[in-house]
């Protein structure tokens, strides 16, 4: 992938794009497909452009992210150990527990947690039953 600065020649207005390749570019430009977003003119053509940089560990200041996740992942586990403590886990079984408290009208049922694919959920949610996704970090990951 290759990101290009591009500039119209009419409204002078400049954005950025993404190509596969540079012919890719050289290919809709010919073929006239590449258009500003604002005024719909076909007179766009590339800029100067920086060169991107990488730069070490040190110089982004990993340490700032790193303890940033730290914290994101200290309280993921807060939550984890809530949801253990307080719900019953269900494993794969979770669609259909879920479904099954919800059909049996159970009141005060405890709640439940376990896995479940996308469409378990979307499914799970277009039948009126609430249930969210959340992260969940394995014991055994750093």
């Amino acid at each position: 992938m290759i990101k290009y600065k591009l500039v119209c020649k009419d409204c002078e207005i400049t954005f950025d794009s993404w190509f596969s390749t540079s012919k890719e570019y050289e290919k809709l430009k010919k073929k006239k497909f590449l258009n500003c977003h604002i005024c719909n003119s076909l007179n766009v053509e590339k800029t100067l452009m920086s060169p991107n940089i990488l730069m070490s560990k040190k110089d982004v200041g990993i340490d700032s992210s790193s303890q940033k996740y730290k914290n994101i992942k200290k309280t993921i586990n807060k939550y984890q150990d809530f949801i253990k403590k307080n719900f019953q886990y269900v494993g794969e079984n979770f669609a259909y527990e879920a479904r099954s408290i919800h059909y049996k009208d159970k009141k005060f049922s405890k709640g439940i947690y376990g896995t479940a694919t996308k469409e378990d959920i979307k499914e799970l949610r277009e039948e009126g039953i609430e249930a969210e996704v959340i992260p969940w970090i394995k014991e055994n990951t750093n």
